[in-house]
Order: C-alpha cells, then structure tokens, then sequence
C-alpha cells in the first residue's frame, strides 16, 4: 500500500502549528502547568474548531480520520500542551454514536473517556461487576483525564462478552494523581452501586478499534516530543561552545542527533501508514498499529536520553523546556501499553506457526 500525506492535510498540520504558536507559546503552556490548568486550553481548543477534526461528520464530528487525529496528535505534543481529555474523548466517542447529540456535546466541551487503566492495553482492560438493574461496582486505577470528564464508557461483562455502558461522572469517586508529565492527568475511579445505560455498539469491536486507535494515537504524540527535542537539542548545539567552538561541530554530537533524526523519519513512516490501515480496516492494521506504538514511543524514549546527554547539565534543568517534552516521551512510552506488550501482540499475531 503505497500513502503520503495529501495537500489538504499537509496545509491543516501547518495551519495548527501556526494556531498552537500564537496560543501556546512556552511561557504560557509552563503557566498552565505550574498551574495545573488544563481547562483554560482545552477550552480554547474547542472555541478555535479543533476539538471535532478527525471524527466523521456522520458521527457528529467535523471530518477526516484517523491520520487528521494522528496529526492533530503530533502538534499538541510539540507543543507540551494539555492533551488528555482530547485523547480520552477521541477514543471513547466512538461508543456514542449512536446517541444523538452525544458526541457533538463531548467535543464541545463535556468530555468523555474509556474506563480503563491508562498503562494497560485498552482491549485487555477488565470489566466491572453489574447488578441485574444495571448498577456497576468496583474501581479503575490510572484512567486518562478521570478527573476531568462528564462521563465514562465503562467495560463489563455480559453473556460471555464484553459490552460498554455509559456512566455519569458525577456518580463516580474520583482520586486523581500527579504525574510527573503534568501535561496529562489520570485519575483512580470508584463505582458503588452507580447506574449506567447501555450502549448500542459492539464492545468486542468496539475495544479492538479503540486499542489500534490509541497505539497509533500515543505513538504521534510521542514523534511530536521527539521532534520538539531534536529541535531543541540541534539549537542548543550551536550555541554551547567549548575548546572556542560549538559542540555541534563534535562529531559525537552529530552522531546523536543524526540517530535521532533517523528514528524519527523511519518512525513517521511507521505511524501515518498505521493510521491509514486502521481507517481503511485493512486485514493486518491492528499489527501495524501494535508496530507504530512499540517503535515510536520506545525511539522516542531514548531520544529523550539523547537529548539530555546533548544537553548536559542544564537539560535538567526546570527553567529548560526540555524537560516538558521529554518527560512527555517517558510517559507516551507507558501509556495504553508498553513498547513489550506492544511487540508481544505483534508476536501473537503473526500466526507463524
């Protein structure tokens, strides 16, 4: 399958870039997380007519697929701004498509996300226990942007078969916890005895969809922070000297960001066929998806490595913007599964034997 980015996504990536520039300049994304403001963005970014981009019209969205996400993805990650109810509302709204008005309310402003913990594979997520009256009991650890949502999709089990129902955060306990990527929030969740309504989809399908979904979708936020650190560290190459000259002349410093370079192109290579595998339901894309998450993030991480190593001393540094994007990295490489759980699905489901 030969695929390339067209001109209309070409132009949208740049048209966001440049709207992410004059809204999120490094000072102000720094502020919201000192902080901890992750509504003030999310706000703008459903006022600027992005929060719909990548969802169907037909299900309440504004257009496009996965590759506009994917690349809606990218930016927000080059620019360390709050993301999670973004992400959790873009893989949990397709549960509420069959719900009038429900996925347009969800990117207008009243996000909703899967419950499920945010460091497991989405499609391995255990359910919840459900009472005869369709009551749910029980707790999830680690759901993204749980403290931040006006509904869950929850996971519970029924005839053999796992099914969603729809909950309303308010009849949920919420605990959330602090990361060190404030960039992202996740938060522990607690059912009592909370009522739900089902939801008319697929769960099994629904849960295969939602984990290709989220593989490729973390695995473009952390091409984003590589990139962002690339720049990062070739900028700051040339402007440390020592023995009279820039370090960006040492041949060891060419070397690390070449390598970065070179994971980050085979990288995008990787992912944006992955996303249009997933969108065009192509027999194999859940493997592609598996590949795009275990080699993005896992490149990903050691570039943070890298570009700390470039940096030196002050990389660690708070007053560095390093520091955002690669503490963005570390966390993209944990997020909905690690580079191994990755890679043992892609094992699984090669059927070589």
């Amino acid at each position: 399958m030969e695929w390339k980015l067209s001109d209309e996504q070409i132009a949208y990536q740049e048209t966001l870039r440049g709207w992410l520039s004059d809204t999120a300049s490094s000072a102000t994304v720094r502020a919201w997380l000192d902080e901890g403001d992750e509504q003030t963005f999310e706000a703008q970014l459903v006022r600027g007519g992005w929060a719909g981009v990548g969802i169907p019209e037909k299900s309440g969205g504004q257009g496009g697929g996965l590759v506009e996400l994917a690349l809606t993805a990218e930016e927000l990650a080059r620019a360390a701004v709050p993301s999670s109810a973004w992400l959790a509302t873009v893989l949990a709204a397709p549960a509420l498509a069959h719900r009038p008005g429900a996925v347009e309310a969800a990117l207008a402003g009243k996000p909703v996300t899967l419950l499920v913990p945010a460091d497991e594979i989405p499609d391995a997520a255990p359910g919840l226990v459900m009472d005869s009256d369709g009551r749910l009991s029980g707790s999830v650890s680690r759901v993204l942007a749980g403290s931040r949502v006006d509904s869950f999709v929850a996971v519970v089990r029924e005839g053999g078969h796992r099914a969603l129902r729809l909950v309303r955060a308010g009849d949920a306990g919420k605990s959330a916890r602090r990361l060190l990527d404030r960039s992202r929030s996740v938060a522990d969740i607690r059912l009592e005895s909370v009522p739900s309504e089902p939801l008319r989809v697929d769960g099994e399908a629904f849960l295969r969809d939602c984990a290709a979904r989220a593989a490729v979708l973390v695995a473009a936020d952390a091409l984003g922070a590589t990139e962002r650190m690339l720049a990062l560290a070739v900028d700051y190459s040339k402007q440390r000297r020592q023995f009279g000259v820039p370090i960006g002349s040492f041949q060891a410093v060419k070397h690390a960001a070449a390598t970065i370079l070179v994971g980050a192109e085979a990288g995008r290579s990787v992912l944006y066929y992955a996303a249009a595998t997933v969108d065009a339901g192509e027999l194999d894309c859940g493997l592609h998806a598996a590949a795009a998450k275990a080699q993005v993030t896992a490149e990903s991480a050691r570039a943070a490595d890298t570009a700390l190593t470039m940096h030196g001393a002050i990389g660690y540094t708070w007053e560095h913007d390093l520091h955002l994007f690669s503490k963005r990295a570390k966390l993209d490489e944990y997020l909905f599964g690690t580079p191994a759980r990755w890679n043992e699905r892609i094992a699984d489901g090669l059927r070589l034997v």
